[in-house]
């Protein structure tokens, strides 16, 4: 046989998400490759020599493609210590105390923050106290070392206000006295009764800036901490079955530092699509066009990479912003974001900036609805139709919108989470139950023929639970929304890898599993057809494969932990 059959699974229902949503019994891979799909007997015969799996009844997908996915920050939770179930300020302390034991005099403790992963609900009332902890707290266990608890980034919950906490030694080190005025008014120092700061921080910024301004000198990712970082939250997408990911919001240097040297260690266990993110020295428009044009080489089309690790396409944003002027501070240093906040430009330079990146081939990704006319006026200016331009982050589209996306041949990613289970009562309650329809309407777009990609935004990193908000269509609160906008199971699957796919140029080469295509697979702990929807949100894989190779495998590596990352 000119290309031998090197695994064989077998005796399950796999689920080819091909585009007659076909359904066989078994599949043949031979190397990184899908060899033959079809029943067990055809696929049983060309066995001899190749590892043999018995899927025994087990549902089998293609590997999931995250086209949202935020990876790089699963990791780097794991980078600091937890203070997940902490009940009260003392079990805070205890963790402390127990890091100020190892720790050299004057050395940085920085936890992460005060709450349980992944969203961090209920701060400060998950304490005893009902609130967090305080300097005065901090420095009964830690007098002379600098401790600092980090802030949420926002998006994990998307409530305000986010709050960290430094003790005397770390306000010292950083300068903070009783007369620090805040860089920007959405911050405030806390004051104690005797009028000096309390050590408590609040923030009414999704993004964090104190870590960028105020406690700028808190100790920051290193290299080495979002390599090793990286690689923990790549075992973590595959424990869920993702084998892809798109980064639509951008990745800045440090963070592309960090998959190359992955990358060239070997092939990686999740294949990664890597927008740019870039961070703009200059705003004059010959500057802009300058630089774009020295990019095109590698940004245009699908990019510059291979089949594990690619950068193409270009993310940007208008108006720059105070509250980013202020994180750009740190530049290129970007904390848990892992983008460049300087990547915005004033409107009319960012018009023009994408007109250049239209003729140069450079894909354009930017964030919501409101981009929709600036697409438009370059679609008018240079056309697009055919260069997959991105939306992400949609949340509220109506029929006419709709319409236009398809004018400007618009591919979307969709942040269920965000715009279903989390803000759909708050949606509800801003426009009305009459609107509800407009609400991430899958059901409309789908039907319309959009490409529309589903991904997670690390909130958290289970591509099922973006597939049980596309079906079930339930708010936090456990509401429907929407009900007529829902998904069935099949075409969730396919916007969760297929349309993956299609927002990778890479359509050819995975989504769905057919001959020829890469060996990317995952065997599930249940089959997503048929489970209910507690057991559809909970589903995990088995067994991940990529490129032919099992990367993940739950009898040996242990199931991951609900917020995210593999139990230990």
């Amino acid at each position: 046989m000119a290309n031998p059959a090197t695994m064989i699974l077998k005796n399950g229902s796999v689920l080819t998400l091909d585009s007659q949503d076909s359904v066989a019994e078994a599949v043949a891979l031979s190397g990184d490759r899908i060899l033959a799909v079809g029943r067990n007997a055809e696929i049983d015969a060309m066995s001899d020599g190749a590892q043999t799996i018995d899927l025994k009844g087990r549902t089998v997908i293609p590997g999931l493609i995250d086209g949202h996915a935020h990876m790089d920050r699963e990791g780097l939770k794991d980078h600091l210590p937890s203070l997940a179930g902490a009940r009260n300020i003392d079990d805070i302390l205890q963790i402390v105390e127990a890091k100020v034991k190892t720790a050299q005099p004057g050395d940085w403790i920085v936890t992460m923050p005060v709450g349980d992963p992944p969203q961090y609900w209920n701060v400060p009332e998950c304490l005893a106290e009902g609130r967090v902890p305080n300097r005065h707290d901090l420095d009964r266990v830690s007098p002379d070392n600098p401790v600092y608890i980090r802030a949420i980034w926002g998006h994990w919950r998307n409530t305000l206000p986010l709050v960290s906490v430094a003790n005397t030694a770390a306000l010292q080190a950083a300068g903070i006295t009783r007369d620090t005025v805040p860089p920007i008014d959405t911050i405030t120092i806390e004051k104690d009764d005797g009028g000096d700061p309390s050590g408590v921080i609040v923030e009414q910024n999704y993004k964090p800036i104190v870590e960028h301004t105020l406690m700028a000198v808190v100790p920051r990712f290193l290299l080495n901490d979002r390599v090793t970082g990286l690689q923990r939250s790549m075992q973590s997408y595959n424990a869920y079955g993702t084998t892809s990911v798109y980064e639509g919001h951008g990745i800045n240097a440090e963070v592309l530092a960090a998959y190359r040297q992955m990358r060239d260690a070997g092939p990686l266990p999740v294949r990664s699509h890597l927008v740019y993110s870039p961070a703009w020295t200059s705003t004059d428009i010959d500057d802009v066009r300058a630089l774009l044009n020295s990019w095109a080489t590698w940004l245009s089309g699908r990019g510059l990479g291979d089949d594990y690790l690619r950068v193409g396409g270009l993310f940007t944003e208008p108006v720059m912003s105070r509250e980013n002027s202020l994180r750009a501070q740190t530049c290129p240093y970007a904390g848990w974001a892992g983008f460049n906040f300087n990547c915005e430009l004033p409107e009319n330079v960012m018009v023009d900036m994408m007109i250049e990146a239209a003729r140069n081939g450079i894909r354009i990704a930017a964030i919501g609805m409101d981009t929709l006319p600036y697409f438009e006026r370059v679609n008018k200016a240079v056309p697009i139709e055919d260069q997959r331009w991105t939306i992400v982050h949609v949340g509220v589209i109506d029929a006419d919108q709709i319409r236009r996306i398809q004018d400007c041949g618009l591919v979307l990613t969709a942040l269920t989470k965000r715009y279903v289970h989390d803000d759909g009562e708050k949606l509800r309650a801003e426009h009305g139950d009459a609107k509800a329809n407009t609400f991430l309407p899958l059901r409309d777009l789908v039907d319309a023929g959009v490409h529309i990609a589903l991904a997670t935004d690390n909130t958290p990193p289970s591509m099922f639970e973006t597939v049980w908000h596309a079906t079930a269509r339930r708010t936090r609160e456990g509401n429907l929304l929407a009900p007529d906008q829902a998904l069935t199971p099949m075409e969730a699957l396919a916007c969760a890898s297929r349309e993956g796919a299609w927002l990778s140029f890479e359509e050819d080469q995975k989504g769905t599993i057919e001959p020829g295509k890469l060996a990317d697979l995952a065997v599930l702990s249940d089959d997503p057809l048929t489970a209910d929807e507690e057991t559809l949100r909970a589903i995990t894989a088995d067994l991940t494969i990529t490129g032919g190779e099992i990367v993940y495998d739950r009898a040996a590596d242990g199931p991951p932990r609900p917020g995210g990352s593999r139990a230990t």
